[in-house]
């Protein structure tokens, strides 16, 4: 979601992808690592979430850079339902170096914070006692694309269902990323492995 959201003290294999997924929040939270602000104002999520639509495998295409995802690349965050629909199950998978580099799995777990929306997720990777924010600031009508982020501003992930989109719809997401409030400067492009070009992916 060297990295570690660290303590001085050996620490659990660290996040690697967003969630974001990104709910890598909660890496950080545990190592007391913050880096600054890209949106002193974050708005609250522009609409509701269906969490069934919202599950399954999504594609990091960039992020503001932490010290936890350093040097990740073909991050994926996948999401699945547990049974009685409660809680989800987080797993995030980082390339170290390179798309052809070594994996890196971390696994998690979330729970809808509850606000009316359905779009706040406490998640956790260490366990009860640290529980951080996961925000679904804002999503495609058909859950093709995701913008993530938490109430500080220190952290956005911009997730696709897609492993590689065109420069059009990436520049799409990095303005509605901005009309948010988000500082864009600050998005670390992340590297996806080549696929066959995506059905439908200018809508």
């Amino acid at each position: 979601m060297k990295r570690s959201l660290r303590p001085s003290a050996p620490a659990p294999k660290r996040p690697s992808a967003a969630l974001a997924a990104v709910l890598l929040p909660a890496v950080l939270l545990a190592a007391c690592v913050a880096g600054p602000s890209g949106n002193s104002d974050v708005p609250e999520p522009a609409r509701p979430v269906d969490l069934t639509s919202y599950m399954g495998l999504w594609y990091e295409q960039a992020r503001y850079e932490t010290s936890f995802e350093e040097g990740c690349e073909g991050v994926t965050a996948e999401y699945a339902l547990k049974p009685g629909g409660e809680e989800v199950s987080v797993t995030n998978t980082c390339r170290q170096g390179s798309v052809d580099g070594p994996v890196e799995v971390s696994e998690g777990r979330a729970v809808p914070a509850g606000d009316p929306m359905g779009a706040k997720f406490k998640v956790t990777f260490f366990g009860p006692a640290l529980f951080t924010n996961y925000w679904v600031l804002d999503h495609g009508e058909a859950y093709e694309w995701s913008i993530v982020g938490e109430g500080w501003g220190r952290f956005l992930w911009i997730l696709t269902r897609d492993a590689t989109i065109s420069p059009a719809v990436y520049d799409s997401l990095t303005a509605r990323a901005a009309e948010l409030g988000y500082d864009v400067s600050m998005l670390r492009r992340t590297q996806q492995p080549p696929g066959p070009p995506p059905a439908a992916q200018e809508n």
